[in-house]
């Protein structure tokens, strides 16, 4: 019996046993809930090197135990889509499916319950949008939109539905991150005054793929598709392969690396958007002809709309340059510090006895501690090239057979996604910009921030 077929069979014997209505399930909404026997066909759009490198990893080991499988992957490249499709099937031990796009892939051949997006930056949203309106679970890469216009019609859409959405800020599954927003939010820590995140490399060849970019002609791909709701503009085949580099197909820095680091003050902190970004930074060395900056420092004000007088400050600092002081994430209290890196609290830098007797004040220490989930003490953060993909690729999957809310839900992203699209506006017109909430657009120089520079 296919899937198909299995489901209308279920579906009719529980309404033959009143079952249905005994849940209180629609019956558009039960149709769509997978039985806990029935194999989870997913499919895949992008084969790209995070599917490749991570997800395609931390999807096998927990295939079998689930019960899911990959039976079709869209790629608009007819290289890559061969290669994917080889390499998938003989993952897979079962022939997957080799097919041109998005809308193939929700076809009645492929038959897919759930979708991988992993596509170009400027892609991920409306690429979401369409997989969910179609009935699909997704997993999709961050970042999750790159302007308000997209980042809004995602929400939206996603929101209308019953679909389990989980965006890939893996950080929300991991245990020392959860330890620290456990710590933090039940006032240990004291209230945030201040946050330092960095992210470092000296890499100059990050995202740089000539190799690739000699091997492709526009023959090959469907540029037009490519370019979505970007300007049309003549073919450039490092806009198709080295995306990052470039504007309006990426931001660079803030969509790729501060995204991750961004989620957590929005998870710690319980707030949903800066009130304010300025940014400096540039292409400094790495003169290849890119348009996102090699290196990029945000200052955000964080706080209540309501009391601009309270809130904290967080500096975002990256550079491709020079890898000194890696990638770090440090919190600040009156009382101490939290070192992500090392899953450590300590009373460095807070409040002591001959300060607080001139401010008459008692001592604020924090005692140093491992910050831990459920008496577990949490390992460092950025320990391994990518230590938690694998907890949250599970947490996806889990979901997708219980209808829970996963880790990183769509309103992570799209919080994400306001502070990185700030920060992209800053950069680009030089203000200082802000979020409206009631309009949900990023406010530069006065007006909505579309994109166009």
């Amino acid at each position: 019996m296919d899937n198909t077929t299995r489901r209308s069979v279920l579906k009719t014997s529980l309404y033959a046993a009143g079952y249905v209505g005994a849940m209180g399930m629609s019956a558009q909404s039960y149709a769509r809930v997978i039985g806990a026997n029935e194999r989870v066909r997913v499919g895949v759009l992008g084969y790209a090197d995070r599917f490749k490198d991570a997800l395609l990893p931390s999807f096998r080991k927990h295939m079998k135990e689930l019960n899911f499988e990959i039976v079709a992957l869209a790629d608009l490249w007819s290289l890559r889509r061969e290669e994917g499709a080889a390499a998938l099937t003989k993952a897979m031990e079962n022939p997957v499916m080799a097919l041109r796009n998005q809308d193939e892939l929700h076809g009645k051949d492929a038959a897919i319950d759930a979708e991988f997006v992993v596509t170009a930056d400027f892609q991920h949203a409306l690429l979401l949008a369409a997989a969910v309106k179609a009935g699909k679970d997704v997993y999709c890469e961050k970042p999750l939109a790159e302007t308000m216009a997209d980042n809004r019609a995602v929400l939206d859409a996603v929101k209308a539905t019953d679909r389990i959405v989980q965006i890939g800020s893996q950080r929300r599954s991991g245990p020392n991150y959860q330890a620290a927003a456990e710590f933090i939010q039940s006032g240990k820590f004291g209230p945030i005054v201040a946050v330092e995140l960095v992210w470092n490399v000296n890499q100059p060849g990050r995202w740089r793929r000539p190799k690739l970019v000699a091997k492709l002609k526009e023959s090959d791909v469907d540029w037009k598709r490519y370019l979505m709701n970007r300007p049309m503009v003549k073919w450039d085949p490092r806009k198709y392969i080295e995306y990052r580099l470039f504007w309006p197909y990426s931001s660079g820095i803030p969509g790729q690396w501060m995204c991750h680091q961004i989620d957590t003050v929005h998870w710690f902190s319980g707030l949903p958007y800066p009130r304010s970004v300025a940014v400096n930074g540039g292409v400094y060395v790495w003169k290849d002809g890119r348009t996102n900056a090699d290196t990029l420092t945000a200052v955000f004000d964080y706080g209540p709309e309501d009391d601009p007088a309270s809130g904290f400050q967080v500096v975002f600092s990256s550079r491709m340059t020079n890898s000194d002081g890696g990638t770090k994430e440090t919190y600040y209290s009156n009382g101490g510090t939290i070192d992500l890196d090392k899953g450590l609290v300590t009373p460095a830098g807070g409040l002591s006895a001959k300060d607080a007797e001139v401010m008459d004040m008692s001592p604020n220490l924090l005692t140093e501690q491992k910050i831990s989930v459920g008496g577990a003490a949490a390992s460092g953060a950025t320990t391994g090239a990518d230590p938690f993909t694998g907890a949250h690729m599970r947490n996806w999957m889990e979901c997708v057979r219980s209808r829970k809310q996963p880790n990183a839900p769509i309103e992570a992203g799209y919080k994400h996604s306001i502070a990185t699209i700030m920060t992209n506006a800053a950069f680009r017109t030089g203000e200082r910009v802000h979020y409206d909430p009631k309009t949900r657009e990023v406010i530069a120089a006065g007006k909505p921030f579309t994109g166009e520079v």
